[in-house]
């Protein structure tokens, strides 16, 4: 039955809600119309003329982002204050927002006018008589939420609904992360608007809102110091793509489009890595040893590369052989990372040369002749630009997946069982035609770093210097011809980034999920961050690395120098008491150092536990029709990683939760990224990280602890995932 009060309240909200959307299509339209005007004055044929146009468009363009990403729940929240601070309602919103005569209809949630939104408590109100929170479907009001803040005040105003996050925390869950600005508690509110330099830490168990406080916080620094931010940009890394495009809606719908959102395969620029190594070959590549493992690597002469060199000239026979040459590339690697070296090869060869010429004809034509005749000489310039040819990471990380390479470069550092896992991840011959790992990734960036790049040469330098040599110094990689490049496999499948190292630094770093992250991962991200601010938010009772001392280490050494701000959350408003207590039950009993937050929702529905089943197909389709039958949004199937293949198989199977089934959406393959139509998903415990889901039902949880050394704090955060009902099948 309608509650004519409830009724009542939303007409008004939906009154001034339309007002808001009609004034937001002004504001949309008098930005296009800024971006127009921008490209009429490049038409003058005046520098000045450019200029304007390029500011014009660049701040038009910026506006029409922000209004277009703004129509999601536009309108969200509602503060009524004492009438002798404000008679005025003051509206909160996505973005600020202005009438025609400037006054202002709605505040930006990150403006300080705004701050009491979320600060704002029974104990200490700021002058809060009512907040009120607007659900919305698009333009439309669906409903209002209100919490009495100030029982003291003399108020008419009524009072509806269950309050504002009780019933944010019971929505159904969709396969985006809803934004969740409305209801951001004061504890959260703290870590969000903490100090913009150094560090700042999040940690809490499950479900305490980690994730979606650390958004909010990278949306109120761009808010807040918008020039430093958006010209430096703001890098955002989480564990996997699925999650990174689980979460991908929430900075957008608070106006924020200046982000990089990256998993950890895809940090690195031009290169997307989705698939994980077995445990055993990521614990290797994630080690701190391979760092150096990997600067060996770049150090050693390329394979294929010629040994020895040898000309006539004049009265001598001028050599270069395995020895000398040896010598002349320490004596280069000695002077920095290789590739910057490439203009100083052809002058380090040409004087090892000319020490040699002792004949008479060759001393008196001189120095400078025997340059410009060895310069001229294609075989020289072809065996100077074959020995020391420019790398990119790609290729010398080819270079490891031949054993003895391996061996050599590993002696000390990698046991023979590591050398063999290595080499089979790579698929031990150089016709492998295998992507990346997410693993490689760090790997790839570590060699980026050990090679350097290579240096660029502007059009004057080569304007004054047309025999190539410039400051004692050749470009050889200007000289080289596709038949120097024997050197590198035409065949591999691992291409180079795409950008230069100076181009990675960011002015903010965010990472998701922190402990999870290997030694090798926080050295890659931590280039990424050497003059930035961070926010780093983690578990450590979720941690899928087994050396945490270690991933320690690296952390330190990435943020070394930096100041940090420690926020600890304690509320779980994710999970119901009862999964919770089942979950928090389990770390305990496996003795896992868990942080136990206290779950504040009770649905009276405990954990379904299924055992001992002889049909594992039969039981798990019976749980998960069951589950999608109670809860109206999504429900993740959990399986060990072995099993995958089979339950996506058994789900193409079932009638009642096949892709065409009304309400029952599912997707059968979880190496595909779910859409926003996607109720039943199949996933791995790691795959879960991040994630939450209304249901779960998780197959066979003891394989899932026993898949690796850290499979016990894998399944504990899968037990978390779930809102409202949750299933084990063993």
């Amino acid at each position: 039955m309608t509650d004519p009060l409830v009724e009542a309240e939303i007409g008004r909200e939906q009154e001034f809600v339309d007002q808001v959307y009609r004034q937001l299509e002004k504001s949309t339209t008098a930005a296009r119309q800024l971006a127009r005007e921008g490209h009429e004055r490049g038409r003058l044929g005046h520098e000045g003329g450019l200029v304007e146009r390029d500011a014009m468009v660049f701040q038009a363009a910026r506006r029409i982002a922000q209004l277009d990403a703004a129509h999601e729940g536009l309108v969200f929240g509602r503060l009524d204050l004492r009438p002798d601070v404000d008679e005025e309602p003051r509206y909160i919103g996505r973005i600020g927002l202005r009438d025609e005569n400037r006054d202002s209809m709605l505040v930006d949630w990150r403006a300080p006018a705004a701050a009491v939104f979320y600060q704002a408590t029974a104990a200490e109100p700021h002058n809060v008589v009512r907040r009120r929170v607007l659900r919305c479907s698009g333009p439309t009001v669906t409903g209002v939420e209100d919490e009495l803040l100030d029982a003291d005040a003399e108020t008419d105003l009524p009072i509806v609904g269950e309050g504002a996050l009780m019933a944010q925390l019971s929505r159904a869950r969709d396969r985006s992360m809803h934004s969740i600005v409305a209801t951001i508690q004061a504890e959260q509110d703290k870590a969000i608007r903490a100090p913009g330099k150094g560090v700042v830490t999040i940690s809490g168990g499950p479900g305490t809102g980690k994730t979606v406080v650390a958004l909010h916080r990278a949306a109120y620094l761009l808010y807040t110091d918008r020039r430093r931010y958006e010209s430096g940009g703001v890098l955002i890394v989480g564990p996997s793509g699925v999650f990174m495009r689980y979460i991908e809606r929430v900075l957008p719908s608070l106006g924020e489009t200046a982000v990089a959102l990256r998993s950890l395969g895809e940090v690195v620029d031009g290169v997307r890595a989705t698939r994980h190594d077995e445990p055993a070959v990521a614990d290797v590549k994630g080690a701190e040893r391979m760092a150096e493992v990997l600067r060996r690597a770049a150090r050693q002469q390329a394979p294929g590369s010629p040994r020895e060199f040898r000309v006539f000239w004049r009265d001598d026979v001028v050599v270069l052989d395995r020895g000398t040459l040896g010598r002349l590339r320490r004596q280069l690697m000695s002077q920095g990372r290789r590739n910057r070296q490439l203009p100083r090869v052809a002058r380090t060869l040409l004087d090892a040369m000319w020490r040699q010429v002792r004949g008479e004809r060759g001393r008196e034509r001189g120095r400078e002749a025997f340059d410009e005749e060895l310069l001229s000489n294609q075989q020289f310039v072809d065996f100077a630009a074959a020995w020391w040819p420019p790398l990119d990471a790609a290729t010398v990380l080819s270079w490891l997946r031949d054993p003895e390479f391996l061996a050599r470069v590993g002696e000390g550092l990698l046991s023979a069982e590591e050398q063999r896992l290595l080499i089979k991840s790579w698929g031990g011959d150089r016709t492998d035609s295998r992507s990346l790992s997410v693993e490689d990734v760090a790997l790839l960036d570590e060699l980026r770093y050990a090679l350097g790049d290579v240096p660029q040469r502007t059009d004057d330098e080569r304007d004054l210097d047309e025999t190539g040599l410039l400051e004692g110094g050749v470009d050889l990689h200007e000289l080289t011809t596709a038949a120097d490049r024997e050197y590198a496999p035409s065949s591999r499948a691992w291409a180079p980034p795409t950008n230069r190292i100076e181009d990675d630094p960011f002015a903010h770093v965010l990472v998701d999920e922190a402990q999870d992250l290997t030694p090798m991962q926080w050295r890659m991200v931590g280039r990424r961050g050497r003059t930035a601010s961070w926010t780093i938010v983690g578990d450590p009772a979720q941690s899928s690395w087994p050396v945490p001392a270690e991933a320690a280490t690296a952390r330190a050494a990435a943020l070394e120098g930096k100041p940090v701000h420690e926020f600890h959350l304690s509320t779980n408003y994710r999970n119901s008491a009862e999964i919770y207590e089942y979950a928090a039950a389990y770390a305990e009993r496996v003795g896992l150092d868990a942080d136990l937050p206290t779950a504040v929702r009770s649905t009276g529905v405990a954990p379904r536990v299924v055992e001992g089943v002889a049909d594992l197909e039969a039981a798990t389709r019976e749980a998960v029709v069951a589950v999608a039958a109670e809860v109206s949004g999504t429900v993740g199937i959990v399986v060990p990683v072995a099993r995958r293949s089979e339950v996506n198989a058994w789900l193409a199977s079932w009638p009642e939760l096949a892709a065409d089934a009304p309400g029952a959406r599912a997707a059968v393959d979880s190496s595909v990224p779910p859409s926003g139509e996607d109720r039943v998903v199949v996933l791995t415990g790691l795959d879960t990280k991040g994630l939450e889901f209304d249901g779960i039902v998780v197959v066979r949880p003891q394989e899932i602890e026993d898949e690796s050394a850290t499979g016990r704090a894998t399944l504990y955060v899968v037990l978390t995932r779930a809102t409202q009902l949750l299933t084990t099948v063993s």
